[in-house]
């Protein structure tokens, strides 16, 4: 695998496309993973930004092209999302994701599915097939069979590694959350005047996916799509499918993927965010994403990471945890996958 220093495009060459992929952001630790599920995962992001990068090159747009790629790593149980979603804590997957074009700023979202295989196909036929940004629950399925989408039995979801994280979970009353191993002091993360903290410590990271990509017309896109939080409350929606929190594109900003702690991604706006510093305070890509998650996110003991691509394709993958699984793919083959912090 060829690697990359540089997280810019060398200024000689005419950029014409470029992708960038996450696979969740949290306490990925070297010590903690083992050979085999090393290589597993860099396999799998590399193959997943390979076929990205072909579907642009043969002429697919930005919107197609991480719809394509989020859906692969959905129909891969390495990942949080799709066939790889955690169980919350009526032992059933709740499902959200989302995705914006970054042309004209259309965006669909679905929130709390259950029965959906991919559930970004869904948000993407939200966006261009409905008159809503966001629908969630049964009337997402209700659209989405109206439309001819796959709807499978919950059974397909089911992955027993995922059923004995939730049953040790529960054990320990813990929502199992993505984080950098600090415990938090936040008041939320106190239930029922119980001290001690909600969210656990984790040593391994099966987390929520996006994608980030340009394509050869100049236009930006962006996805995520995620299983949530083991153990989580029924019902809970965290950032992923909230436009400005986990997912935002714009041909004239950038487009950004997040993955985290999601209820201060909502309460940051963080998507959003990294576009507005742009925007408003004529901030590079990586010097608004940085600050964004090593600065303001972080002073709040809030945990995560974000995929960032401007319209010049550039590139930033920033985050404040032990790992996140990333990589990026430009349209000469150059290619990054990288796991840990220290890479």
């Amino acid at each position: 695998m060829t690697t990359i220093q540089e997280q810019n495009p060398p200024k000689e060459t005419s950029l014409k496309s470029v992708l960038v992929i996450h696979g969740g952001a949290g306490t990925i630790l070297r010590e903690k993973m083992s050979n085999e599920k090393d290589k597993a995962y860099r396999d799998q992001l590399e193959k997943v930004l390979r076929s990205g990068m072909k579907a642009l090159k043969e002429g697919k747009s930005s919107v197609e092209t991480v719809e394509l790629v989020v859906r692969l790593m959905e129909d891969s149980p390495l990942f949080n999302a799709g066939k790889g979603a955690v169980f919350n804590h009526k032992g059933e997957q709740e499902m959200d994701a989302s995705i914006m074009n970054g042309a004209d700023l259309n965006a669909g979202a679905i929130a709390g599915v259950r029965h959906i295989k991919n559930p970004i196909t869904a948000a993407r036929m939200v966006m261009e097939r409905s008159k809503h940004v966001m629908l969630s629950g049964q009337g997402a399925e209700d659209f989405m069979k109206e439309q001819g989408g796959e709807l499978v039995e919950p059974a397909y979801f089911y992955d027993e590694r995922r059923y004995r994280q939730l049953k040790n979970a529960i054990r320990r009353s813990q929502i199992e959350l993505d984080h950098d191993g600090k415990d938090s002091t936040n008041p939320l993360d106190k239930e029922d005047g119980k001290q001690g903290s909600l969210w656990s410590k984790e040593s391994e990271k099966f987390g929520t996916v996006g994608a980030v990509a340009l394509d050869y017309k100049g236009n930006l896109a962006a996805a995520t799509s995620t299983g949530g939080m083991t153990n989580k409350q029924y019902g809970r929606i965290g950032d992923s499918p909230i436009i400005g929190a986990g997912t935002y594109a714009n041909n004239k900003t950038c487009a950004v993927s997040c993955t985290g702690h999601g209820e201060y991604f909502i309460r940051n706006v963080v998507a959003y965010d990294v576009a507005a510093i742009m925007d408003y305070q004529n901030k590079s890509l990586k010097e608004a994403a940085e600050y964004v998650v090593n600065t303001k996110l972080k002073e709040q003991n809030a945990s995560g990471g974000l995929i960032a691509l401007d319209a010049k394709g550039n590139v930033a993958m920033p985050f404040n945890t032990k790992g996140m699984y990333r990589g990026v793919i430009y349209e000469d083959g150059r290619i990054e996958v990288k796991i840990y912090a220290e890479e």
